[in-house]
């Protein structure tokens, strides 16, 4: 005779045997997470467009930036690399829908032809789907992190505070730009790297090395190229020296 006992014991055998059921509320919740703050990030500069519409290119910073701190929410709430993956996708085939139809214009007005927006999404998922792989998704973090910030800020400091002008491939660049993007990605390295390997002299070689190579990047940068080249080459080169000098390969 089945006793109630047998029935809750054959329930609960049952209902363990699909251990993704109890992950989807979890999910949800992360999903709901980075929705909320992109839709937050993208309200933002609404309402900045419409107070400052002569001047898109900050619109387009504030999207630039915040979006890019969805990297750090996703590694927070360990958010699974398949769902950073499809987002990315989704964003790059929006963002190459947009430069041919007006979906995205106040993001891609930059007043000169450039595929960042795309390079900007396709890096994302390049940088999660390697570093969650390697369950070391703190060098993902930093690689966009550099790039939002440093490349963010380096281009509204240099627009108005750039008084020493120099020319490399064609574009036009000011020190003060560069001298913007080389700190601010030295100190995000540094943030980063602490919070992992600690407060060690390697943290600070390693982050030093990420903001040179970050800054020459994104100076000889044509068409956006950088928003790919800036976020990968950190996030490789702070991953390559930290396994040569902190783990001791090599």
């Amino acid at each position: 005779m089945i006793t109630k006992v047998k029935i809750f014991h054959i329930v609960t055998s049952l209902l363990s045997s699909f251990p993704d059921l109890e992950s989807i509320p979890s999910l949800w919740l992360q999903i709901t997470s980075v929705a909320a703050w992109v839709s937050l990030i993208l309200l933002i500069a609404w309402g900045v467009n419409r107070v400052a519409k002569d001047d898109p290119e900050i619109v387009r910073k504030i999207v630039h930036i915040g979006t890019g701190n969805v990297i750090l929410l996703a590694w927070w709430l360990d958010i699974p690399a398949s769902v950073g993956i499809t987002a990315s996708i989704l964003a790059s085939a929006v963002t190459l829908l947009s430069y041919r139809f007006p979906i995205l214009p106040g993001i891609n007005s930059v007043g000169r032809k450039s595929y960042g927006t795309f390079f900007y999404s396709v890096s994302i998922g390049v940088l999660v789907a390697c570093f969650w792989h390697l369950q070391q998704p703190q060098y993902a973090v930093l690689g966009i992190l550099v790039m939002a910030w440093g490349d963010g800020l380096a281009a509204l400091i240099g627009q108005r505070f750039g008084k020493h002008k120099y020319k490399l491939l064609g574009r036009e660049k000011s020190w003060e730009g560069s001298l913007a993007m080389a700190l601010v990605s030295y100190f995000i390295s540094i943030l980063i790297l602490l919070g992992v390997l600690g407060n060690i002299w390697q943290t600070w070689v390693i982050s030093l090395a990420v903001a040179f190579v970050a800054t020459g990047l994104e100076t000889i940068s044509v068409v956006g190229i950088d928003n790919l080249t800036v976020p990968l080459g950190s996030a490789a080169l702070a991953f390559v020296l930290t396994q040569l000098l902190v783990n001791g390969f090599g």
